[in-house]
């Protein structure tokens, strides 16, 4: 790693705005980042913390996506584009960018491959490549061998594989998009302990997103928050920024961390839910979903990972399951959502929930299933298939008005029967003529989150439902799951997110795999 090279990085009014969008992401940004300096990028969900990330990175070309750029980025003075091609031509690595969404940077179908991907397209000698694949997986604490099917990695095991390709690289500047959000806590852990080991070894700098601070603190040296669409709003020493503004961070949704202020998001708006629930669930109790020694696995997997499962889904009730990554947490969701036969044991729907489909869900047809059982998936751009943001909305309730034989009116977003439109609650009404695949990886969470409710199902099934969230959104997001809990509904969530277990545990059960 002796030939990592740090950088200056400079922005100078710099601005980007996505194509078909109004409102530019980032604008009229200057910031300056020593080589070798580790920043903590901040800022409510979609201040454009990931834009900037992959302005960082080099990838942002207004001639290939049709975006508009101003001003200039510059690593040593070298617009950040130019920088990246040069350091490919060169053999070495600028910048090493781990995504926010680490499906999309699995290339190759065996992990060790994927690993050296990177490495074989920096023109590293052969007789350095597998050494180095070895100690990145080694350092991430993979926990398979270089053989072992990409195709059958957990998100959480996802996100090492690319974290270990990133670190092999032995970049100048890590650029880490929530690094730790899918993995559980013993993993998250190892995980920060090895980038403050390689930027501790090789001098790199580091510009990391987490909204989840205070684990983070010991290893960087600044913070930097951005204001949404328009530049810094504050930065400097960690310590001094939360305390001389740690009350209106948190007011703008910044989860600033314990000492400064709460941690937690403000619940008032949790508790409320939570108090109306009490005394409003409906049908409260009935079970709409009975697991039996249930087995479940994903298509292609020989064995499954989820075994001799017995649970019960009840109409306002949650149920919340948790376990380390690998255990088969998102396996089981699809399996309870329908999407998945069983692979043993037996699964089965009441007529409460099945309305006359019949008691399997895996046999339902797709109008009847989001009808009855709506699912966020843990990648949300797995489910978007609309031009904008309204239009993905009205894919819902069209296909259950088709299977119903009705006229629904197109693109108009439904409104909740809790009150007020979908988009607004989960401050998403500014976005309806965007693109879904614009959209920052909280807003596209949240977006998925209401593309399912849109449909009213009795039981909404979530992968990691909190993953990108600031501590506002959070808390909204959090609020209205109480609230379908008080409909009546049935909410089941598979998620590493302690905070949101505790709430989902205060109405329901946990089921630890």
């Amino acid at each position: 790693m002796s030939d990592v090279r740090p950088a200056l990085v400079e922005a100078r009014g710099w601005g980007w705005r996505h194509s078909t969008r109004k409102a530019w992401a980032v604008r009229g940004l200057d910031l300056r980042i020593e080589p070798g300096e580790r920043v903590m990028l901040l800022g409510a969900s979609g201040a454009g913390k990931s834009t900037l990330l992959a302005g960082l990175a080099g990838l942002l070309d207004p001639e290939e996506s049709g975006g508009d750029e101003e001003g200039t980025l510059l690593f040593d003075g070298v617009p950040t584009r130019q920088a990246r091609q040069e350091a490919v031509r060169d053999g070495h690595a600028v910048t090493g960018l781990l995504l926010q969404d680490p499906q999309a940077q699995t290339v190759l179908a065996r992990c060790g491959d994927d690993v050296a991907f990177g490495l074989e397209n920096h023109a590293v000698p052969e007789s350095e490549i597998w050494p180095k694949v070895h100690k990145a997986l080694d350092g991430v604490g993979f926990p398979y061998p270089v053989g072992h099917s990409t195709g059958q990695l957990s998100g959480g095991e996802r996100q090492r594989l690319a974290l270990a390709g990133v670190l092999a690289l032995g970049p100048g500047l890590l650029l880490l998009d929530e690094p730790t959000a899918m993995l559980d806590p013993e993993g998250a852990e190892q995980v920060r302990r090895t980038i403050a080991t390689v930027l501790e070894m090789t001098g790199a700098g580091c510009v990391l997103i987490e909204h989840r601070v205070q684990p983070w603190l010991s290893l960087v040296d600044r913070v930097i928050v951005l204001e949404p669409g328009g530049g810094v709003r504050a930065e400097g020493e960690p310590g001094r920024v939360f305390t001389e503004q740690g009350r209106s961070l948190a007011a703008a949704g910044v989860w600033v961390p314990e000492g400064f202020g709460a941690e937690k998001p403000d619940n008032g708006r949790v508790d409320a839910a939570a108090a109306a629930v009490s005394g409003n669930a409906v049908g409260t109790g009935v079970a709409l979903l009975t697991a039996r020694g249930l087995a479940a696995r994903r298509p292609g997997q020989e064995h499954p990972p989820v075994r001799d499962v017995d649970l019960v889904v009840q109409a306002g009730r949650a149920l919340a399951i948790t376990g380390a990554n690998g255990a088969g947490k998102s396996t089981l969701a699809l399996a309870l959502a329908g999407l998945t036969a069983p692979a043993g044991g037996s699964l089965a729907a009441s007529e409460e929930l099945a309305k006359g489909a019949g008691p399997q869900p895996h046999t339902w047809r797709a109008g009847q299933l989001v009808s009855r059982i709506g699912t966020v998936f843990q990648d949300p751009q797995h489910q978007f298939v609309a031009p904008t943001v309204a239009q993905e909305l009205a894919v819902g309730p069209e296909r259950v008005a088709a299977q119903h034989k009705r006229r629904f009116r197109k693109h108009r977003p439904p409104q909740t029967s809790f009150g007020g439109d979908l988009l607004e609650r989960l401050r998403l009404d500014h976005l309806a003529r965007a693109n879904p695949y614009t959209l920052s990886g909280g807003e596209q969470r949240r977006l998925s989150v209401a593309t399912v409710l849109a449909t009213a199902p009795d039981v909404l099934v979530l992968d990691e439902p909190t993953f990108g969230q600031d501590a506002r959104t959070w808390a909204e997001l959090a609020a209205l799951l109480v609230e379908l809990l008080g409909e009546g509904r049935a909410v089941v969530a598979a998620t590493h997110d302690d905070e949101l277990v505790k709430v989902l545990a205060g109405h329901g059960s946990v089921v630890t795999l």
